[in-house]
Order: structure tokens, then sequence, then C-alpha cells
């Protein structure tokens, strides 16, 4: 099988999230026995596309952490305080990339200071451009995927409870995942 190549000079502009087709989630082990899922369903971010020369986009992002979302009130409350990423003080969580790299195909580096918990690390999402599409309301839209694993103590987020079993209540490895369809700017 060979890989295509996607000429993504057509693509370059300034593109807005779409909220309403875009997932910001995350993966977290619990109880050593079963994965638990979130995502954010508040946020905001744009990209500026330099189709000629990847190197020169950008990306940024800002999360409402007050919507976390695990389908479990009583948890989202609980990532809300203190124990984990603590509201009332660190609302958002951003991400701005410092650097992008094209790796061939539709595969991308993406790299930017991510800040949890007014905490700043570099992380780098492996990123898939998933293609390029007019929808039916006119709207140029491009999308792309990927994760990416951070440990979230790197951020202050570290409680958790010993299990009887052994083991803890929640994993430090916590999966970020990205399924972003984003519209051009008229």
């Amino acid at each position: 099988m060979t890989a295509t190549t996607t000429d993504f000079t057509a693509l370059t502009g300034t593109y807005t999230l779409d909220a309403a087709h875009t997932r910001l989630g995350f993966v977290a082990r619990h109880a050593m026995v079963t994965k638990v899922r979130g995502a954010f369903n508040v946020f905001e971010g744009t990209a500026t596309i330099d189709g000629t020369d990847p190197s020169k986009s950008t990306v940024s992002i800002t999360i409402d952490v007050d919507s976390v979302d695990t389908r479990n009130e009583g948890r989202d409350g609980h990532l809300k305080s203190g124990d984990f990423l603590e509201i009332e003080k660190f609302p958002k969580i951003t991400f701005t990339s410092t650097s992008i790299t094209h790796d061939g195909g539709n595969d991308f580096q993406v790299t930017g200071d991510l800040t949890i918990k007014g905490v700043t690390k570099s992380v780098t999402i492996p990123l898939e451009f998933q293609g390029a599409a007019k929808d039916p309301f006119g709207n140029e839209r491009i999308g792309f995927e990927g994760s990416v694993a951070i440990n979230r103590s790197d951020y202050g987020v570290s409680f958790n409870a010993a299990l009887e079993t052994g083991g803890v209540l929640v994993s430090e490895k916590i999966t970020l995942e990205f399924e972003i369809s984003a519209v051009k700017n008229a």
C-alpha cells in the first residue's frame, strides 16, 4: 500500500474549532480494572495553517474546566474540586503551539505549551490529517485526530487512594484525545 500525499497549499488560512463536531477528551484507568472516559464540552480554539510551510502554522485552544463531563455528576464534581482540577483557582486549561512539523503523508507533530492548574509543560501531540471538505452550508472544513499520554502529577493533579488489592484508584497516566473539526474563517 502506498501512502498518498495531500497538497496542503489549498488549506492555507485561519480556522475556528467547531465545538459541535470536535471532541477534546481524556481517558484514565480507574481502580486498575477499567477505563473512564471524559471530555470537555466548552472550549474555543483557532488554527492558522500555512499549507506551503506547515512549520509556520499555529494552534491555540482554551478549555473551560467547568465543562468536564464523564457522564457521572458526582465524579465530575470531584474532578472540579481541589483534589483534581481546582476550578475556582484554575478555571481554564490552555494549549499554545510552539512548533509544528510535517512528518510526511498526513502526519503532523504539534508541540506546544499545555497549562493545567497553572503548571505549563511542553507536550507533542501526533495528529493525523483526516481530510478537507465543503459542507452543505458552504463551509470549508478540515479534520485532524490524535492522542498523547501525559502524567497528571506533572501538572499538580495528584489526588489518589490506595486499593486493598494493591494499586491505586486513578492512574497517573492520562491519555488526551483530539477529534478536531475546524471551519475556515471567511
